[in-house]
């Protein structure tokens, strides 16, 4: 069951109707049992055994299930399109992993993967259309591959040469944004003025279960839901934040938040790429139709580490890990194509040559790049400087010289 927006101010068209009605039982309903007795269907509950309800077209061995609410946004889906899903998350999964040795190589100086998280982000970032605009975080190459950014401009702010290799005008993508959930704010400011301008197009918002946690979300489900906003949050679920699980952050499954704003919220498999294609269309559409703001909580899992930086052997098993990589949604989606007769052998020879050519020539950007500015940290702190500034600017070029070799070598 899904929570229509008491402000909308149009009535909800009959093309999606059904999804946002009482009783469904595709996962955008909430959870059964009373209030004093949730049903908890968070990371704890698929461990013991007990899948979540969630809206699913496409099962772990890639076979094809109905949804009455959700088929209709891809009913019309062709071969090529589910090929070009497919070449859409090997590249990026390529990319990310070439990112992921050029950081363990000294190249980059940080990287967040989306290992494990292909099927949310290219299924919601192919459902927008061109003029739509995306307000990522750091972790949606997914996504920037989609709106057609070129994945070495995503390296330069990585490798700390600059802020952001791209305009964000250029393709309607937003820069990365570091400050957690702050990215949420800012697309309902931008989807209110798009109502204020008479505009037919949406925008769309990505965050982490993690990010659902601040302030910030909680103010933007407020506005946009006040203001009725064309804004679709879509919520990358992958069962930490960081070194915290799920349940230890919410009380119920976070889709079911949106209720409490007054407006839908909806559960979709993350490893899924047509559920999740079909449910950000639907959502996009109701933003669109001045039908408000949408909840989507794409269910997923990190299979890396949360950055370059972090150890999940410190607080996750193995066995975790192992029960996620059999709903792989690159091998789910292969599956398909073959039991389908969509693809053929040749498709997928010609996509691991391209794969590796691109593999090529993101090392090669990198590589061209300049080395970082090392001070660039302390100019622009203060306008006119300051001592402790100054201080700290000499300890660290004492500590950077301290690693030149002696007698000139």
């Amino acid at each position: 069951m899904t929570v229509d927006s008491s402000a909308a101010r149009k009535p909800r068209r009959s093309a999606a109707g059904k999804a946002g009605t009482t009783g469904s039982k595709t996962g955008t309903t909430g959870d059964t049992t009373g209030a004093t007795g949730t049903k908890r269907t968070t990371r704890t509950a698929a461990r013991k055994g007990a899948e979540p309800e969630l809206v699913q077209l496409l099962t772990p061995e890639g076979k094809r299930v109905k949804n009455a609410e959700f088929d209709a946004y891809v009913a019309g889906i062709t071969p090529e399109e589910l090929r070009g899903l497919y070449r859409d998350m090997v590249l990026t999964r390529r990319f990310d992993a070439e990112a992921t040795a050029l950081q363990r190589q000294g190249e980059l100086g940080l990287w967040a993967s989306l290992l494990g998280q292909e099927a949310a982000q290219i299924g919601s970032g192919r459902a927008t259309r061109e003029d739509d605009y995306v307000f990522p975080t750091y972790r949606e190459h997914g996504v920037a591959w989609c709106r057609g950014v070129d994945p070495t401009n995503l390296l330069g702010m990585f490798r700390g040469v600059n802020n952001g290799g791209w305009d964000p005008n250029s393709n309607n993508f937003h820069l990365y944004t570091i400050v957690i959930g702050s990215q949420t704010l800012h697309a309902t400011g931008y989807a209110m003025g798009i109502t204020k301008d008479g505009a037919d197009s949406a925008v769309i918002a990505y965050f982490g279960d993690g990010a659902s946690s601040q302030g910030d979300v909680a103010e933007s489900f407020t506005f946009s839901a006040v203001y009725n906003a064309p804004v679709v949050f879509f919520c990358q679920n992958n069962q930490w934040a960081i070194s915290e699980p799920t349940e230890k952050q919410s009380r119920v499954p976070l889709y079911q938040r949106a209720q409490g704003f007054g407006f839908p919220g909806v559960r979709v498999d993350g490893n899924d790429v047509l559920a999740c294609l079909a449910v950000t269309k639907w959502a996009l559409e109701r933003a669109r139709a001045g039908e408000g703001p949408t909840l989507v909580e794409a269910f997923t899992y990190r299979m890396g580490a949360h950055t370059t930086s972090d150890d999940p052997t410190r607080y996750r098993g193995d066995e975790e890990r192992q029960a996620w990589e059999a709903k792989d949604p690159i091998l789910r989606l292969r599956r398909y194509l073959e039991a389908s007769n969509h693809a053929d052998e040749g498709f997928f020879a010609e996509l691991e040559t391209e794969s590796e050519a691109l593999g090529k020539r993101v090392r090669e950007a990198v590589r061209a790049m300049p080395d970082p500015d090392h001070y660039a940290i302390f100019e622009n702190v203060y306008a006119d400087g300051h001592a402790l500034v100054d201080e700290e600017r000499a300890q660290f070029a004492a500590y950077q010289a301290s690693f030149a070799d002696e007698g000139g070598r």
